[in-house]
């Protein structure tokens, strides 16, 4: 594929975008083949997901080896989004994005914005429309016509058919063709052994997915057989051009992501938003003479994993040194940290392994009580309570940082968007300054705390919510920093000062 100068104006990055009518139509497992099928062909594919979603990307890592980005229009609005794809995009054959939901499912529930259909139309992307066909034949028809019409923009090229039998497929797509103005592209047999397993966050991890490589492998060569992967590539390439703003396009990516197997352990700086952080008044990059490093400890592993990495390049760029951990199998912090992050995660799922690590529970007490800055979120924060409750209702001390229990509701709580403004002066986040972060969790806390206020950008659901101060955070939203990278130029700071003393 001609590749075109990516500094221009206007660029030229062959597309396209896996949407569906609806979540558990098949979006994952067909992105997850479709890249396996691309890197096995030859090409240099990436990934996106849209929306806030963390499970997603680490499936479409393990197919690629290299992280996978989320892209959001809630969290950073259309100009800044086409940058954030320009970038991942910018030395990549192909970039294939998964949509979030239903296709026109957006904020608010009755609203598409910040929806598979509005990143589609913000990216100039065309759409392939997985429908699951499971139980249907001639119904399927009028389906696809109203995803065609409900917006006359819609965007969708293509659809996919997944879950129907190889019989039924050459009459349904035939039908398809010749009554509505849409190719068919393939399908998807019904085939329970590649098929991906749920729990109550979404899928299971790839790390607890047995044989997940070979199962990929042997899904990428049955998606050889049954899509029409040169259609698929055809339509990808018509993409249009995507006009970048100049602002939003300085400096230019020049690395490659580096594959996983040569990464382990390891960072890596992707200059997405550098051009933002350097407009800003205040803000310093660690590119700068006056950004000083300061070293901090990031929580990662199978209980902590819920994490950007757009935050965590973002954290680089401002100066940080990250120096990941596991709560679950080290025994001793990093040394010579300014300050501590905590993600978010399924610590419900280690809570025995978690509390029976005291040595690392002990030195997570004394470090955030004797005044290490610190941020957690959701998972993160239930870790830092005095106890937590496992999926079979047991109790098990924790870090005790945090006065209070984690205990399972059994039901989503403050789910959705929302943005933050501080209650109280003395917060990382001043009166008057605001961020954006989600909620997704099924556990509460007997004490979340009333520094910052959250408020959903629909319906007019608000509350008060995170335990902070100057120098901490500490709560179930889950931030996006790039919304406001003032906050994390002044975490940074108080870990620079806290390291100096």
């Amino acid at each position: 594929m001609n590749k075109k100068d990516k500094a221009a104006k206007s660029a030229e990055f062959p597309r396209i975008m896996i949407a569906a009518p609806s979540s558990g139509s098949g979006k994952t497992l067909i992105t997850c083949g479709l890249l396996k099928v691309l890197a096995n062909r030859g090409l240099h594919p990436v990934s996106f997901k849209c929306g806030p979603d963390y499970i997603d990307p680490m499936f479409h890592r393990k197919v690629l080896g290299i992280p996978s980005r989320n892209l959001d229009l809630f969290f950073t609005g259309e100009e800044i989004t086409r940058a954030l794809f320009a970038k991942g995009a910018s030395q990549a054959d192909i970039s294939l994005l998964e949509g979030v939901m239903g296709f026109y499912d957006g904020a608010g529930g009755v609203t598409a914005f910040a929806s598979s259909y509005e990143l589609a139309k913000a990216t100039d992307t065309p759409v392939i429309l997985a429908v699951n066909a499971r139980g249907m034949s001639l119904s399927i028809l009028p389906l696809i016509q109203g995803f065609l019409e409900f917006r006359k923009d819609s965007g969708i090229t293509g659809v996919i058919l997944n879950q129907i039998s190889p019989a039924s497929y050459g009459s349904m797509k035939e039908k398809i063709e010749e009554l509505l103005p849409v190719k068919v592209l393939g399908y998807v047999p019904k085939s329970p052994e590649l098929a991906l397993e749920s729990r109550h966050l979404g899928l299971v991890m790839p790390g607890e997915v047995e044989g997940l490589q070979e199962k990929l492998q042997k899904l990428a060569e049955l998606l050889e057989e049954t899509l029409d992967i040169d259609g698929i590539l055809k339509c990808a390439g018509e993409a249009k051009p995507l006009s970048i703003s100049e602002k939003e396009n300085q400096g230019e990516c020049k690395r490659l992501p580096v594959p996983e197997s040569e990464n382990q352990g390891k960072s890596k700086r992707l200059p997405v938003l550098e051009s933002k952080i350097q407009r800003e008044p205040g803000i310093n990059c660690a590119g700068n003479e006056d950004a000083d490093k300061v070293r901090i400890a990031v929580a990662r592993d199978e209980a902590f994993c819920f994490c950007y990495e757009e935050n965590l390049e973002l954290l680089e760029q401002m100066g940080a040194e990250l120096a990941f951990f596991s709560p679950l199998h080290d025994r001793q912090l990093p040394s010579e940290i300014g300050g501590m992050i905590f993600y978010g995660g399924y610590p419900e799922l280690f809570a025995e392994e978690l509390s029976g690590n005291e040595r690392m529970r002990s030195q997570i007490y004394s470090c955030l009580k004797n005044g290490t800055p610190y941020l957690a979120e959701c998972g993160g924060f239930m870790y830092l309570q005095e106890s937590m409750e496992d999926m079979e209702g047991r109790v098990w001390p924790m870090a005790g940082v945090c006065s209070g229990t984690a205990r399972n509701t059994g039901k989503l709580g403050r789910f959705g968007y929302i943005t933050l403004t501080a209650r109280e002066e003395g917060q990382l986040l001043p009166p008057g300054e605001t961020i954006r972060a989600h909620e997704f969790h099924y556990y509460d806390c007997t004490e979340n705390g009333r520094s910052y206020h959250g408020k959903k950008p629909f319906g007019g659901r608000e509350w008060d919510c995170i335990r902070g101060g100057p120098d901490y955070a500490a709560g179930f939203p889950h931030l996006y920093y790039a919304s406001n990278p003032k906050f994390v130029q002044r975490f940074l700071d108080k870990c620079r000062a806290f390291r100096s003393r």
